[in-house]
């Protein structure tokens, strides 16, 4: 009895070494997968570029504030070797991780600084980041061995929230940080909905101008990502039905569609307050219910640009619009 007992002991320690060798095997061979996983070669096509990247890139600038806060929100910084070009202030909650991204110039960085920085990797949210006059063409980055992205859905017209969405996708993939990527946009539909799920039926949305600028004549959001902003807040663009991302039209046009708000795009020199000033005083534009009435809703450009403060600028566009829904 006691030479089987012993027999028994040794057989259950073999199967619990066996069992212990398996576990092991299988959980290096997972962690080998996640690897290669890590180190597949990564495909993107943007805006008639192809692009390939065996690894992350390392050393990656973005050019555009809407964009450099798409990076931070995926919790890139640490593979950023500079920013550039700040509208507004930096979205608050990712002040602390842009705190640690060198900035390198208030405007566009120049080649050579590109060059010195080693950068391998270029994110633009405009179009204008990418000629000869700002940095250089992609075709001519690509020579010199830097990748390159343009912000689709602020070069498109008419954008959509999946059109952001596909972005954040593409930046995350190229990072192999998707898990972070659909984590955010989550996050967002979240915000938008805690938003959008307040606002009143109304029969008739409000007429919405929006004021980016001038004085002559108005610069104002056509069928851009504006467009979108104030159509998801309950207000109708007055200039919605005009082709384009943003056009300059009359004073008298403005005037004879009699918008009931207008949305000033808040950003560089001339500050919101001022232009306000300037639409009380135009002998035109102070003809519009909007003016008569005070009734003007502050944005910044950063918030209204195709980033991930879709949702704070929800609440800014239907706060202006519907007071009363959000006295609570």
């Amino acid at each position: 009895m006691k030479i089987s007992r012993i027999w028994a002991f040794l057989v259950l320690a073999a199967v619990l070494l066996l069992s212990a060798c398996s576990s092991e095997k299988a959980n290096t061979a997972k962690v080998k997968n996640e690897q290669a996983e890590q180190t597949e070669k990564v495909v993107i096509e943007n805006e008639g570029f192809v692009n390939e990247y065996e690894e992350a890139p390392k050393r990656a600038i973005s050019l555009n504030q809407h964009v450099t806060e798409i990076m931070l929100a995926l919790g890139l910084e640490d593979s950023m070797a500079g920013t550039a070009f700040l509208d507004n202030e930096i979205y608050e909650p990712l002040q602390e991780a842009y705190d640690k991204v060198p900035v390198l110039a208030e405007q566009y960085p120049s080649k050579e600084q590109v060059i010195s920085e080693e950068a391998d990797f270029l994110y633009g949210g405009w179009e204008s980041a990418f000629n000869e006059k700002n940095i250089a063409t992609r075709e001519e980055l690509k020579k010199l061995g830097i990748n390159s992205y343009l912000q689709s859905s602020s070069v498109k017209v008419a954008p959509t929230l999946e059109d952001i969405y596909g972005d954040i996708r593409n930046i995350a993939n190229i990072f192999r940080v998707e898990e972070r990527g659909e984590k955010l946009i989550a996050q967002m539909n979240q915000e938008i909905e805690a938003i959008t799920s307040q606002l009143p039926k109304v029969k008739e949305p409000l007429d919405v101008l929006v004021y980016d600028s001038g004085e002559t004549d108005v610069f104002t959001a056509t069928q851009n990502f504006m467009n979108t902003l104030v159509t998801m807040a309950g207000g109708h663009n007055v200039f919605g039905d005009v082709k384009g991302n943003w056009a300059t039209v009359s004073k008298e046009d403005a005037v004879e569609r009699q918008p009931d708000v207008i949305v000033v795009i808040d950003y560089g020199s001339t500050t919101a307050e001022q232009k306000i000033e300037f639409l009380k005083k135009d002998p035109a534009l102070s003809q519009t219910p909007a003016v008569q009435n005070e009734r003007f809703v502050i944005l910044p450009l950063s918030a209204a640009s195709e980033g991930v403060r879709v949702g704070e600028a929800l609440e800014v566009l239907a706060k202006g619009f519907y007071p009363e829904a959000f006295k609570n």
